[in-house]
């Protein structure tokens, strides 16, 4: 184990029951311990809920939105108007979360998104077709989702056992990479069938079943005696600690530069009209975007050839390095089946990252900054790729989609390999 910044089991964490070895196809089957957990299996069944139904308003809020300007630009600029507080409220959340008892603040924020969908409902049953209306509930929504995230996540080490965090991770993530899959995929049947209000209606519905699952978690008021006010002063002291502890900077940095370099969803349209056009653009647009969270849904239900790994480090390390090497296929990719694969491998190699990622933000961050981290990593996740719509599309119209994804690959690649010969701290992690 690291010695200069290891990993510990908080004092209130589950403890691991003995387990036989897995043997035969189970060794490479989701690793699924946590769900013996009553308190995680309650959490994840929330986490659930809100999977599918945040992609329903998700979907919902931007065709409401073209259907009353039929504007492509207001639909833009309603993504800004959600972001913009997603982030603010994701760094003070992470912030509160570290001062509060998490599960009181998991119900406050959770029902705060439940009344919000309700709203949204309310505005589209009686017609009242008001952009201004649905953006500001947007970023409320926004708001609430910035608050909840960090409290959620943070909360996992405090009811599974260390070992057990990449396991956990891979639960939760293939729940939402599902949810990325199957939400938008619900909301295009049901539309046409049911309408844009009870697409909301069935999103607050179920997010009543999220707010029962958390109030049945158990109190996880914060480990350090000292009272703490959550403030400029805290956000801060979280930003202070990552430079501090080279691992934690290396984790985020990692993200950064696969999302940022190597997230080509910018140029997927451009590629489905000009590449892979004879295959139908439609269907090779759709294609495109279902690629990548595909391959994530696979790596998560085959995560037990690596959850139980210790060499937390490394795994982030390759994870990295071989989502460069797809993307870096999928742009030189001609034939959209090919491509497809590469999107898929990326998928995957994603799903190892995020899982290892998260198992690090976890462990070797101690409880009381455990928040803070979270909110952190909660910002650069949605940041990440809008800084690579900008910096893609830019470099599409310069040199070409095929070229400009291909580049992203191999710089994805070069930069990363150059982290972790310059840092040993991430390569000597483990747990």
């Amino acid at each position: 184990m690291d010695t200069s910044e290891s990993s510990t089991t908080e004092p209130d964490a589950a403890t691991d029951a003995a387990a036989p070895p897995r043997r035969g196809w189970r060794r490479w089957a989701m690793d699924i311990r946590p769900l013996g957990i009553p308190a995680y299996q309650r959490l994840w069944t929330s986490t659930i809920i809100t999977a599918v139904g945040s992609q329903l308003t998700a979907v919902a809020v931007p065709k409401q939105i073209y259907d009353v300007t039929h504007s492509s630009a207001w639909v833009g600029y309603a993504s800004l108007a959600g972001l913009v507080p997603m982030v603010a409220f994701a760094l003070w959340g992470g912030a509160v979360a570290d001062t509060v008892d998490r599960r009181k603040l998991l119900l406050v924020t959770n029902t705060g998104i439940a009344v919000t969908s309700l709203l949204f409902w309310a505005q589209a049953v009686t017609g009242m077709d008001s952009v201004a209306v649905l953006m500001v509930l947007l970023a409320c929504q926004q708001a609430f989702f910035g608050l909840n995230a960090p409290a959620r996540n943070a909360s996992i080490a405090r009811l599974v056992p260390a070992e057990q965090l990449p396991a956990a991770n891979a639960l939760g993530s293939t729940v939402m990479q599902t949810g990325l899959v199957a939400g938008p995929l619900l909301a295009g049947v049901l539309i046409p069938v049911i309408g844009l209000p009870e697409l909301y209606l069935i999103d607050a519905v179920a997010l009543c079943v999220t707010v029962w699952a958390v109030f049945r978690l158990p109190a996880l008021p914060p480990l350090g005696a000292a009272a703490r006010r959550a403030g400029v002063r805290e956000i801060a002291a979280g930003f202070r600690y990552i430079s501090r502890h080279k691992v934690l900077l290396l984790s985020f940095l990692a993200d950064t530069v696969a999302m940022v370099l190597g997230m080509p969803r910018a140029l997927f349209p451009q590629l489905a009209a000009q590449t892979y056009h004879s295959y139908g653009e439609g269907l090779a647009l759709g294609v495109l975007f279902a690629g990548i969270p595909v391959g994530a849904v696979l790596g998560g239900l085959f995560s037990g050839v690596f959850s139980r790994a210790r060499r937390h480090g490394w795994m982030v390390i390759g994870a990295v390095v071989g989502w460069g090497v797809a993307i870096a296929g999928f742009g030189l990719s001609r034939d959209l089946w090919v491509a497809l694969a590469f999107l898929a491998a990326a998928g995957v190699a994603d799903m190892v990252s995020m899982v290892f990622r998260g198992a690090i933000l976890l462990s070797a961050a101690t409880d009381e900054m455990r928040g803070r981290m979270q909110g952190v990593f909660t910002v650069v996740v949605a940041g990440g790729p809008r800084l690579a719509d900008v910096l893609h599309g830019t470099a599409g119209s310069a040199f070409g989609p095929r070229a400009a994804v291909a580049g992203g690959g191999a710089l994805v690649v070069v930069v990363m390999l150059a982290l972790a010969a310059a840092v040993p701290a991430l390569r000597r992690y483990r747990i």
